[in-house]
């Protein structure tokens, strides 16, 4: 039986989770328009959270596409709940690079995921070309940063999806 012969309260999740999709691809689009148009580089930290709302619109979008159950919606949306922590730890370290730490880049070293961002830079420099500095916080919009605005969407979206599997688990 799928969705669409249920009752409304169990399509509230998967809306739920359509709508944290959608959020993740504009927060992207968003990322790219501003970066070209205010000509912003965005640091190896910021690619890694483009990267990071990339993968939770494709587990949205993928879930949502084929699977139709209460089931996939929890389970969806406790990924989804988890990759956005993820999101979050980095958006505040980021945030702690901007405001506290003196002097300090990303890194002292490049760790493997600097290594990654960089590889992925070379193969799509359209979405993933990392130039800027971590530390530095550029652009602000209301006094935040784009790593403090960037915080409080990946926790939007964890609260969002926590939301979803409570209802999903009605």
């Amino acid at each position: 039986m799928t969705l669409a012969f249920r009752g409304s309260m169990t399509r509230q999740p998967r809306r739920l989770l359509l709508a944290i999709g959608i959020l993740g691809i504009g927060l992207v689009a968003g990322g790219l328009v501003l970066a070209r148009t205010m000509n912003l580089a965005a640091c190896p930290l910021c690619i890694l959270q483009r990267m990071v709302y990339l993968l939770i619109s494709i587990e949205v979008f993928l879930s949502l596409a084929i699977f139709q159950t209460y089931r996939s919606s929890f389970y969806t949306s406790v990924g989804v709940s988890l990759t956005a922590a993820a999101g979050i730890w980095m958006a505040g370290y980021q945030t702690w690079l901007q405001r506290f730490a003196v002097n300090v880049s990303c890194t002292a070293d490049q760790p493997w995921w600097e290594s990654f961002v960089y590889w992925a830079g070379e193969r799509v420099p359209l979405l993933f070309e990392a130039t800027g500095l971590c530390s530095e916080a550029g652009w602000k919009f209301m006094s935040l940063s784009i790593a403090e605005w960037s915080l409080l969407m990946f926790a939007a979206m964890a609260v969002g999806a926590i939301r979803a599997a409570a209802l999903s688990r009605r």
